[in-house]
């Protein structure tokens, strides 16, 4: 092999690699949320809006601080339809809590949740709310979520 090298530029800082130094593969590189909750109108199921069509667009919300989504953190609590003065359109409220009351991701969990609930066609309206009442507790986990923690 030579000693040549590749240049890469990711926008910020070139990066230099050896040709024995694999670029990363894209299931390698990290996919920022903005992009992954931009996709999000073209994730959707068909059909009419359900609350369970609702709650699948919302496990694409993940915790930045748990790497698990919230509604398998048991973090969503409820999820109305109601139909909008728009023919065919929803007004969605959701209620959800955070894991503490001083959560520091919770502004970004809401405005992800409302992002992606509002990706939904049929979605006119979407109301989030943060309760407290009741406290959240990890006997509101998923088995699956319990697994990706650890917990047992």
């Amino acid at each position: 092999m030579s000693d040549e090298t590749q240049v890469e530029t990711n926008g910020l800082d070139p990066v230099e690699r050896s040709e024995s130094e694999a670029a990363p593969s894209s299931a390698d590189q990290v996919v920022p949320m903005s992009e992954t909750l931009a996709g999000a109108a073209n994730s959707q199921p068909l059909g009419p809006l359900c609350e369970d069509k609702v709650r699948e667009q919302l496990k694409q919300v993940i915790d930045p601080e748990l790497f698990v989504n919230i509604v398998d953190l048991g973090l969503i609590y409820t999820i109305d339809l109601q139909p909008s003065d728009v023919a065919g359109k929803f007004d969605v409220r959701v209620e959800m809590t955070m894991t503490s009351p001083m959560c520091p991701a919770g502004p970004q969990l809401v405005a992800n949740s409302r992002q992606v609930v509002e990706a939904l066609e049929a979605v006119e309206k979407v109301d989030i709310k943060v309760v407290m009442e009741p406290p959240w507790t990890q006997d509101r986990m998923t088995d699956d979520a319990r697994d990706q923690l650890g917990i047992f």
